[in-house]
């Protein structure tokens, strides 16, 4: 989105806006903003010098979303309670370590305090009844709200990076919860050893060009000399907490997953890189393989986004389902759980069943020898396979209505709200298979 200017603002070009970008060094907020309050629905000031809101803020009564990541704010501000419309508040990278229960709005749906300094967390939290969405990584939370056991809607919850000795046992019962990070917490969890890879120099190495990126790392196209030119996508970690955890964490994850033809996973470490970062070679994807889907997006909030009128061919549909369905059973015998098991994440041939899920930023690595623990983990991932199944099978040609209505009960039974119910991965892999 291109960012707007102060000029713009004051001298009335932005009059009817529903969206503002606003990024110039601001140590206050801006009041001519208030002459938009009767079209503004989207405030972005991330990257100022903010440390504070106006206590009038409510008079946006039509904002429905606020960024204001990369300031100066030491407590989330207690007139975000008081914007009617107001369901969703980014405030990541500040060094916010108090949030008052006054700063919740009413109809929060989508809360991101990633890397701040928080301590705890308000009883209220778990009393906005529309939260879907709580991105918490990178924070000192040694406890989480027991209140937090209401939030019946909840879907998505990153909790790496925290101080948590152990997990309340309220959640893993939550009946929506699929999404979960818990990687860089205390937890004294019996793990699996993290195996070795063999190493490459990175003077070894010639990047070609970008293939694209996330929160936690960029991915280049690379040559490797004296190997008969062999390429390679190399990911270059950025080295600091993402909304989904840290680098670190992913690239063990990574490790114990192993190898599995629908996952992608590392075949080596590259070492010695001139900046000290950190890297990882991975086999590229085949030629033609696009992503199954787009993130989500504001609006679908927890679910991926398909291309409008999207159909897709029921034997293609068969491959990936089954390929996944074996991915994630794999995973979770090795005792990993992916975290962020979406279809944007999964890149298919469009033209076959070819299937394969990278991107383990969001995985954790389950305890051994705990399989209550374990199993009540690998419970949360099947409810998201199911939302995968779901999609899926409504983008179906009306000629794969039958296999669709056979397959109904098993999505059905991946997303029930008593997750101890749900099948394990292993048993849908055979189904799917």
């Amino acid at each position: 989105m291109p960012t707007h200017t102060l000029e713009q603002l004051r001298t009335g070009q932005l009059a009817g806006a529903r969206r503002l970008d606003l990024s110039a060094g601001l140590t206050r907020f801006p009041r001519e903003i208030f002459e938009l309050a009767d079209s503004l629905e989207v405030l972005n000031l991330s990257g100022n010098r903010l440390s504070e809101l106006p206590d009038d803020l409510g008079r946006l009564r039509r904002l429905r979303i606020i960024f204001c990541s990369d300031n100066d704010f030491t407590h989330l501000p207690e007139c975000l309670g008081d914007c009617p419309a107001l369901e969703m508040v980014g405030f990541k990278a500040n060094r916010i370590d108090v949030v008052p229960a006054q700063a919740l709005p009413a109809r929060l749906r989508w809360l991101i305090l990633t890397d701040n300094r928080l301590t705890q967390l308000p009883v209220a939290l778990g009393e906005r009844a529309a939260l879907q969405k709580l991105m918490l990584a990178g924070n000192r939370l040694q406890a989480l709200p027991d209140s937090l056991a209401d939030a019946r809607r909840l879907e998505l919850l990153r909790l790496s990076a925290n101080a948590l000795p152990r997990l309340p046992a309220w959640l893993t019962e939550l009946p929506r919860l699929s999404w979960l990070a818990l990687s860089g917490n205390p937890l004294g969890w019996p793990c699996p050893e993290t195996p070795a890879l063999p190493v490459v120099p990175w003077h070894h190495l010639v990047v070609e060009d970008r293939l694209g990126g996330g929160a936690s790392g960029d991915i280049y196209r690379v040559r490797e000399a004296g190997t008969g030119q062999r390429s390679w996508a190399l990911k270059l970690f950025k080295g600091a907490v993402t909304s989904d955890g840290r680098p670190e964490d992913e690239w063990r994850a990574s490790l114990i997953a192993g190898h599995h033809p629908a996952l992608v996973t590392p075949a080596a470490q590259m070492q010695g890189h001139p900046d000290g970062m950190q890297g990882v070679l991975m086999p590229l994807l085949p030629a033609g393989h696009v992503a199954l889907a787009s993130p989500p997006s504001f609006e679908s909030c927890t679910r991926d986004v398909y291309a409008p009128g999207q159909l897709f061919d029921g034997q293609a549909v068969r491959g990936w389902l089954g390929a996944m369905a074996a991915a994630l059973a794999h995973l979770h015998a090795r005792s990993v759980m992916h975290g962020d098991f979406y279809a944007h994440n999964i890149h298919v041939s469009p033209d076959s069943g070819e299937a394969v899920l990278g991107d383990f930023g969001a995985a954790t690595v389950l305890p051994t020898g705990q399989a209550p623990v374990a199993d009540a983990l690998r419970a949360l991932e099947v409810r998201a396979f199911g939302c995968l199944m779901d999609e899926l099978l409504q983008r179906l040609a009306p000629s794969d209505a039958a296999w669709a209505t056979r397959l109904q009960p098993w999505v059905e039974a991946c997303l029930d709200a008593v997750p101890s119910r749900r099948p394990s991965m292993r048993e849908l892999a055979t189904v799917l298979g």
